[in-house]
């Protein structure tokens, strides 16, 4: 029988529903869980048991009464650090930073509430998060539920490590670069970073995105339906749409598969590391067994360049070398010394190279939607290699070198373009590889359509290492 902090969201809510599971108990189950894991995985940042149960206490009282708030009220889960919830100061992940109390709920944090989803704790992130990397100086190192002498990647280190852990079902991450779908590969779960302004955030800001980091396509979509409400305060935030997440088997109704679908398998970045053996080898199984449910597979060229990755980097250096100069000496150098020793160019970048830096956004943008457009969906590696030591700050742990390893997902941030990353095998060491699944923009239920049929079509998956 599955434990009850292992359940998923739908079926805590029929359970809820039928009045066969109280959200009492399985947010006991999974604090249980969570005390039993949490001492080795350091995920957590801000874990109240007690307002939890009060949570689950009155979503009880709700569900005795037949008015639940939502149809997954008293699911629990949790929200990265960075995503502003009242009365709880935010890091940042940094211990630069002076611990305020917050004002107000975040936009994902106000539509949880409103949902009478129950939160656990907040999850632990780098500093800014600007590292792949569960390492901080504000939290402890976050590890790999997979393996603890590992990295669960980041910047939604926490979060990653909490959901394949059993920590409940529901996740929320944030992702500018990465840092939803990479620590999600490197875990085995189900990252999705939506279209730009499908989920409203604050602060927005360009390729910045929230998005669900689950176990599962339809606990993804689940969240996706709470989370993409509208509110007015992101000022970058598409035009509400009541889209049907649930409706996840439009490839699954249609009889023998996939006849017809034209899908891309894009296997070289162009720039940054190359894909090591046995995740590119886990990534053509993958376009094989699309093919073999009826879909056309063609190859995607690189289309993204050295200059384009070269020009972020400088921008985003100057970004964070603005942002440590505006600290008191003495509250900069508690700042990590790897994002200390990446941002010190910052102080010989000149105007030029800042402006050129940030064009490159567009030009990866245009680069992204055009090598798309000839297909559906395009298949790639959400890394080209597996996690790592986890004390390093990224797969290179060169601040020289930070971003090799995010060739694969940047574009789709620049691009606003929605993409998921979805467990698709093992290297022989027992570390998940994940797949990205990448389309159209606005086309985010067809992303998450086609990831649920991936999980249909992939070998059983191993044992969540909770």
């Amino acid at each position: 029988m599955t434990q009850l902090h292992a359940l998923g969201a739908a079926e805590l809510s029929a359970a809820y529903a039928a009045g066969t599971l109280s959200p009492v108990e399985v947010v006991q189950a999974v604090l249980a869980q969570i005390e039993r894991r949490e001492p080795e995985l350091n995920a957590l940042y801000a874990l109240d048991p007690e307002a939890a149960l009060a949570q689950a206490r009155a979503s009880q009282a709700r569900w005795h009464a037949g008015a639940p708030l939502s149809p997954i009220d008293g699911v629990p889960g949790t929200l990265k650090e960075n995503i502003a919830t009242a009365g709880c100061p935010m890091p940042a992940g940094t211990a630069a930073t002076v611990l305020t109390p917050m004002a107000e709920d975040a936009p994902p944090a106000a539509r949880w509430k409103e949902a009478g989803l129950v939160l656990l704790a907040k999850t632990t992130m780098p500093d800014w998060g600007m590292l792949s990397s569960g390492l901080s100086s504000f939290h402890k190192l976050a590890r790999n539920p997979w393996d603890t002498r590992l990295n669960p990647g980041g910047s939604s280190a926490g979060a990653a490590a909490a959901a394949a852990a059993g920590y409940g079902p529901l996740h929320v991450g944030t992702d500018i670069g990465g840092s939803i779908r990479l620590p999600a590969g490197w875990c085995g779960l189900v990252g999705f970073k939506p279209s730009g302004g499908r989920i409203p955030i604050k602060p927005p800001y360009a390729g910045r995105v929230a998005g669900p980091m689950t176990r599962s396509v339809q606990d993804a979509a689940w969240l996706m339906s709470v989370l993409s409400r509208p509110d007015w305060r992101d000022t970058m935030s598409l035009p509400y749409q009541g889209i049907p997440w649930l409706s996840l088997d439009r490839w699954l109704d249609r009889g023998p598969g996939l006849g017809g679908l034209k899908l891309g398998l894009h296997l070289d970045a162009g720039w940054g590391l190359e894909v090591e053996p046995e995740t590119r080898a886990a990534i053509e199984a993958a376009a094989r067994a699309f093919e073999a449910a009826g879909a056309i597979v063609e190859p995607v060229p690189a289309f993204c360049t050295r200059a384009m990755a070269d020009g972020m980097d400088h921008f985003w250096r100057m970004r964070s070398f603005l942002d440590l100069q505006a600290l008191p000496p003495e509250r900069a150098q508690k700042v990590l010394p790897y994002i200390r020793a990446w941002v010190a160019t910052g102080a010989t970048l000149t105007a030029a190279q800042v402006f050129t830096g940030y064009s490159q956004m567009g030009a990866l943008r245009e680069a992204a939607v055009a090598a798309c457009h000839p297909f559906d969906y395009v298949l790639s590696p959400v890394s080209p290699v597996p996690s790592f030591p986890a004390e390093w700050a990224g797969p290179t742990n060169d601040p020289a070198r930070p971003f090799e390893h995010i060739a694969f997902t940047l574009p789709y941030n620049m691009s606003e373009q929605p993409a998921v990353s979805v467990h698709c095998g093992f290297t022989q060491a027992g570390l998940p590889i994940g797949l990205q699944i990448a389309g159209a923009r606005h086309d985010d239920l067809g992303v998450l359509q086609l990831a649920r049929a991936w999980e249909q079509l992939r070998p059983p998956m191993r044992a969540w290492p909770m």
